[in-house]
């Protein structure tokens, strides 16, 4: 079957219009005539018989094999423009306009935290990614996307694969770059009894492991793995969340520091570890809100101990569950929410009643961000611009700041 590819789907599948409705094609671009066999929705066994211009050869040379990144075969301006297309989309879907910022991208080679995959093999370890829909596992010792500090690390991951896991199943390796070296976590791997955790110890000293969790439990701290918030030291929990790039964690916070402008009191919530909390704190008192316990006491810890920062409270609470009312928002100039995927929609609809003169949004779905966007909307806000911010290069995910004001 011959298909032209009419447009990129949400996943950075191509999307043609088959015999029977829409039909999905991996890795091709909008405008290329492709061939191949129909199989449902999918067309298998693609091959390109007009190229599109926008097709460029991938910098990686496991980008063929690799399920790591998606887009590396299309040209930076089209990707750019696509992702800021994908935001417009979601708010044109519930009737809304804006206006936006030029998207800001993350170079190659900046990932500073990843999820790998490892196996241990008859003649020592595999660590990569998995190729695209499968269990296949892919050597990426070549990789565009990893900051050079993370590929320093996999002689070390060789060794804890070697020493405890195994050749039948997988184990999942959550490895971070921090001050202090790498930070790494460790699932799957075999129980760890005392002299296991006597040679886990072994090899994170040997290796310069900063911290070494295994399957839940402190294996070695051979220095705590800190992250710098603007004058704030913080050593977040394992596996906790952290911005994937510091290219883009400076996005996103300069981005926001641009929405809130002179506020003097903000409120942050769900905050994290004090990714925006604690640099914000420079120039204005920040309450500080997340349902995670651990990274609360470590943003806490943090702010206690810098120098030069505003009053930094923080409150452990289930936003989702129990959202800050209202009144609670009395006499606050600004808030900052920075939801998961899920959005905030009950704490939506409690903001659109508080009256904050700014809310500077932060998401990382443009679907579940427009929803909310809505319901600010139609609490009395303006959605003043959006900011696009990609540093998931040569993904479909896309990230976004947004400005509302009263």
């Amino acid at each position: 079957m011959i298909l032209t590819i009419d447009r990129l789907g949400h996943l950075g599948d191509g999307v043609a219009l088959g015999p029977e409705g829409a039909v999905f094609v991996p890795q091709m671009l909008p405008g290329e005539v492709v061939e191949g066999d129909l199989t449902g929705d999918q067309l298998t066994n693609a091959r390109i018989l007009t190229p599109s211009a926008a097709r460029i050869k991938p910098p990686c040379a496991h980008a063929r094999t690799c399920g790591g990144c998606l887009l590396q075969h299309v040209a930076d301006p089209f990707v750019a423009d696509w992702k800021v297309g994908v935001v417009k989309s979601a708010l044109a879907g519930q009737g809304i306009v804006a206006l936006f910022r030029p998207i800001l991208t993350s170079p190659p080679r900046s990932r500073r935290r990843a999820t790998l995959a490892a196996r241990r093999t008859k003649g020592g370890a595999l660590i990569g990614f998995h190729a695209r829909a499968s269990d296949m596992l892919v050597d990426i010792p070549n990789c565009q996307l990893l900051h050079p500090d993370l590929m320093a690390t996999f002689p070390a991951l060789e060794s804890l694969v070697k020493l405890g896991g195994s050749r039948s199943g997988e184990v999942t390796l959550t490895v971070t770059r921090s001050l202090a070296g790498p930070d790494v976590v460790v699932t799957g791997g075999r129980p760890a009894d005392a002299q296991f955790q006597m040679e886990l110890a072994r090899l994170a000293e040997l290796h310069g492991i900063a911290r070494l969790t295994w399957n839940g439990e402190t294996a070695a701290l051979r220095a705590a793995p800190m992250q710098r918030f603007g004058r704030a030291l913080v050593a977040p929990p394992p596996g906790a969340f952290l911005q994937a790039t510091a290219e883009g964690e400076t996005a996103l916070l300069q981005s926001i520091a641009l929405a809130v402008g002179s506020a003097r009191r903000i409120t942050d919530l769900f905050a994290g570890v004090g990714t925006f909390s604690l640099p914000l704190a420079e120039r204005a008192a920040v309450h500080a809100v997340e349902g995670d316990a651990a990274m609360i006491v470590a943003l806490d810890k943090g702010a206690r101990a810098a120098e030069g920062l505003h009053r930094v409270t923080t409150e452990v609470r289930d936003l989702f569950r129990r959202p800050l009312e209202p009144d609670e928002f009395k006499g606050v100039e600004a808030v900052v929410i920075d939801p998961p995927r899920a959005g905030a929609e009950a704490q939506s609809h409690t903001l659109a009643h508080a009256k904050v003169p700014v809310i500077a949004a932060v998401s990382c779905n443009p679907v579940t961000f427009a929803r909310d966007a809505k319901i600010l909307i139609a609490g009395g806000y303006k959605l003043d611009w959006v900011q696009v911010v990609d540093q998931f290069r040569w993904s479909a995910h896309v990230e976004l700041v947004a400005r509302f004001s009263l």
